[in-house]
C-alpha cells in the first residue's frame, strides 16, 4: 500500500498534511532483505494507477525483484493513513482504504504457486489473510505441505481493524500451524489466544519447527525443534535474548524489521542467539527511523554488535542515527 505519514502529532482529524511513503509487511521485509544484500522477490498486485507506479518503482529501487507483480486495471492500489502515536495505545489511529483494492483480489489463480516456488524462504503474513476470502484461500494454498516447498515463514501480524468476522484466532492459528517458522508478538498472542506467556504460546503452536515469541521491549524467545527429530520433539531448544534499549522515534515497522533481521541471519546460517540478536537490531533500525522502512545497519556493524558478550549486550543503547555508525562504538551506539 501507499502510506500517508502525518506531518505532526495529533488526531487524523487535526493533521493538516501527510507525506507519501510505502507500506506493507511483506514488501517491507523484502526491501530490508535486499538492502542487507540478499536476493528478494516481492509478489503482489497493485492498480494501474500512479500509486501503483510509485510502489513498484520504489520497491524495485531497493533491489527487489518485482517481475512477478501484476497490475490490475479494474481495482485501485490500496492506501492508508496513520497517526504517529504508538500502535499499542488508544491514541493511535489508522484508516485503511483497501476494500476492493488490487491486493484484496489476490487468489491462487492470480498468484500461482510457481511464482514463489524457487525461493529458499517464502515469507507470508496474517495481514494478507485478512484482506478477502480469496487472499485467505491463497495463503492456505501457499502453506500446503508439498515436496520441495520453500521454508515457509509466517508472521502472525494481527491487525484487529482488518478482521471484521471474528475469524482471526482460528484462521491465524491454522495458518501458523502449517508454517516452518512462526513469528508472533506476545501482545498479539494475548489478543488472539488469551496468553502472552511464550511457553503457553508454544503449547498452542507445537507444529512449527521454530516459533519466535517477541516481547516488544522485553526478550524474544525462540523455541526450536532439534534437527532430525521429526514431529514434535520431547523438548525444544529454547533461546532467550533481551531487546536492547532503544530511543524510539517511531514504533511502526519494528515487527517487519525484526522479521527481516531474523531471516537475514537464518539465510546466512547463523545460530539461534545470533538470529534473535539480528532481529532485535533490525527492529531497532526501524524504531529509530520515522517511516515504516529503515536502512539496516551495515552487515559488519550488525555482526559486531550481535557478537557482544552478555554484559555488553545488556548495556547496549541505540538511538537515531546508530545504523550509519562505523564499526567502532560511538555516542549513538552506547554500552552504558
Amino acid at each position: 500500500m501507499v502510506t500517508f505519514l502525518p506531518s505532526r502529532p495529533g488526531r487524523l482529524a487535526d493533521v493538516p498534511a501527510f507525506t507519501r511513503a510505502i507500506g506493507g509487511a511483506e514488501s517491507n521485509v523484502a526491501c530490508a532483505l535486499a538492502a542487507a544484500g540478499h536476493r528478494a522477490r516481492w509478489v503482489g498486485r497493485v492498480g494501474t494507477d500512479g500509486f501503483g507506479d510509485h510502489l513498484v518503482d520504489t520497491i524495485a529501487a531497493y533491489g527487489v525483484d518485482v517481475s512477478a507483480v501484476r497490475r490490475d486495471p479494474h481495482r485501485p492500489t490500496g492506501v492508508y493513513f496513520r497517526t504517529d502515536a504508538d500502535r499499542a495505545t488508544d491514541a493511535h489511529e489508522v484508516v485503511y482504504y483497501r476494500a476492493g483494492s488490487a491486493a484484496s483480489a489476490m487468489d491462487p489463480v492470480s498468484v500461482p504457486y510457481d511464482t514463489v516456488a524457487d525461493g529458499r524462504i517464502l515469507h507470508l503474513t496474517g495481514i494478507t489473510a485478512a484482506l478477502s476470502p480469496g487472499c485467505r484461500t491463497l495463503l492456505h494454498e501457499l502453506t500446503e505441505p508439498r515436496p520441495g516447498r520453500p521454508l515457509v515463514s509466517f508472521d502472525v501480524n494481527h491487525r484487529p481493524t482488518l478482521w471484521r468476522d471474528g475469524a482471526a484466532p482460528d484462521v491465524l492459528r491454522r495458518l501458523a500451524a502449517r508454517a516452518d517458522l512462526v513469528l508472533v508478538g506476545a501482545d498479539e498472542a494475548d489478543r488472539l489466544w488469551g496468553t502472552a506467556d511464550p511457553a503457553a504460546v508454544r503449547a498452542l503452536l507445537p507444529e512449527p519447527a521454530v516459533l519466535v515469541v517477541k516481547g516488544g521491549e522485553g526478550p524474544a524467545v525462540a523455541f526450536e525443534r532439534p534437527r532430525g527429530t521429526g514431529g514434535q520433539a520431547p523438548e525444544d531448544d529454547v533461546t532467550t535474548v533481551p531487546a536492547p534499549r532503544v530511543d524510539v522515534l517511531a514504533s511502526v515497522g519494528a515487527g517487519d524489521g525484526f522479521a527481516a533481521g531474523y531471516l537475514s541471519a537464518a539465510l546466512r546460517g547463523l545460530g539461534a542467539r545470533a538470529r534473535l540478536r539480528h532481529g532485535h537490531l533490525a527492529a531497532a533500525a526501524a524504531l529509530t527511523a520515522p517511516g515504516d522502512l529503515a536502512a539496516p545497519p551495515r552487515r559488519a556493524h550488525a555482526d559486531r554488535l550481535a557478537a557482544l558478550d552478555e554484559q555488553a549486550w545488556g548495556r547496549l543503547h541505540l538511538g537515531p542515527g546508530w545504523t550509519s555508525a562505523g564499526t567502532e562504538a560511538d555516542e549513538e551506539v552506547r554500552t552504558g
